[in-house]
C-alpha cells in the first residue's frame, strides 16, 4: 500500500553511484528511512536529490511495511520552499543543530503529529525570523522540545526556589549534592525562557524572543547545559556533532 504524508528530511547519505538513504520524520509513522533510487544519477536528476537535503520539509507518497528496517518512496514534492533557511549560514547551521538533536531523541519509528506539527512550525518561523530571534531559536527550541519527551522542566522558579536541579528538572531553594545545577543569572533567564512560548497555543510564535538581548557566552552556556539535562534523562544521549559549528556561528 501506498501512503501520503508530510516529512521533514533529518539526514541524507550517498548510497551507491545514484542512490540516496535518507532519514525522515514522517507525520503518519514517525522516523523512518528510506532508500531512495537514481537520484544523483545526471545532472538532471541531482535537482531531485536536492529534494533530500536536511531540514527539506516535503509532501511524501511511501511504500510502508510494518517490519521493515527500510521504507521506499513513491513520489516526493516540495511541500515547502524556504527563503532563507538553506542559504543561511547561521539559520542553516542552527536548523542542523535541530535535526540532530531530533534524531538523537526520536529512538522508535512511532507516530508523533503532535511533536511533528511543532517541528514544521519550527523551521518555518527560524526560516522568516531575524537575526535577533534566530541567535535564542536553539535555546527555544532545546528547552521545549523536552515537552514531547516526557522531561519538560517545571518552571516552579522564585525568589525562594532559585536553583535549577537538571537531575530533577525543576527549580529548588538549595544547592543540590550533585554537580548538574544552574544557578545566579542563567537560571532567572531559563525561567523566562520557559514562559516565552507554549507549543500548540498562539504565544508559540517568535516574536517575544527579541527581547533576550544575551551574548554569545551566555548562549553558549546555556545551550550546554541544557544539552546537559538531555543527557541525565535520555540514555546514550552522546555528543552534539554540530554544537560546535553552532557555537561558532553564534
Amino acid at each position: 500500500m501506498t501512503h501520503k504524508t508530510k516529512g521533514i528530511v533529518l539526514r541524507s547519505i550517498k548510497y551507491g553511484e545514484t542512490s540516496l538513504v535518507v532519514t525522515i520524520f514522517t507525520e503518519l509513522f514517525g522516523i523512518q528511512t528510506y532508500m531512495v533510487n537514481g537520484v544523483r544519477s545526471s545532472k538532471k536528476s541531482s535537482a531531485k536529490a536536492n529534494h533530500f537535503q536536511p531540514v527539506a520539509i516535503l509532501d511524501l507518497v511511501v511504500y510502508h511495511g510494518e517490519n521493515k528496517s527500510m521504507q521506499r518512496i513513491k513520489e516526493f514534492s516540495w511541500a515547502v520552499l524556504y527563503d532563507s533557511l538553506l542559504s543561511h549560514v547561521i539559520k542553516n547551521s542552527i536548523a542542523s543543530y535541530m535535526t540532530e538533536l531530533l534524531q538523537k531523541c526520536l529512538k522508535q519509528p512511532e507516530p508523533n503529529p503532535d511533536l511533528f506539527n511543532f517541528c514544521e512550525a519550527s523551521f518555518l518561523e527560524l526560516d522568516r525570523a531575524d537575526s535577533i530571534v534566530a541567535a535564542n531559536f536553539a535555546l527555544f527550541f532545546t528547552l521545549h522540545l523536552t515537552h514531547f519527551f516526557g522531561f519538560r522542566m517545571t518552571d516552579n522558579f522564585s525568589s525562594e526556589n532559585s536553583i535549577l536541579d537538571l537531575q530533577e528538572g525543576n527549580f529548588t531553594d538549595h544547592q543540590p549534592a550533585h554537580p548538574h545545577f544552574i544557578e545566579g543569572t542563567n537560571a532567572a533567564l531559563t525561567a523566562e525562557l520557559l514562559k516565552v512560548m507554549q507549543p500548540g497555543e498562539p504565544a508559540y510564535r517568535t516574536g517575544r524572543l527579541e527581547s533576550f538581548k544575551l551574548n554569545h557566552a551566555i548562549r553558549r552556556e546555556l545551550l550546554v547545559r541544557y544539552l546537559e539535562y538531555y543527557a541525565l534523562h535520555i540514555p546514550d544521549f552522546g555528543q552534539m556533532k554540530t554544537l560546535v559549528v553552532l557555537h561558532e556561528v553564534l
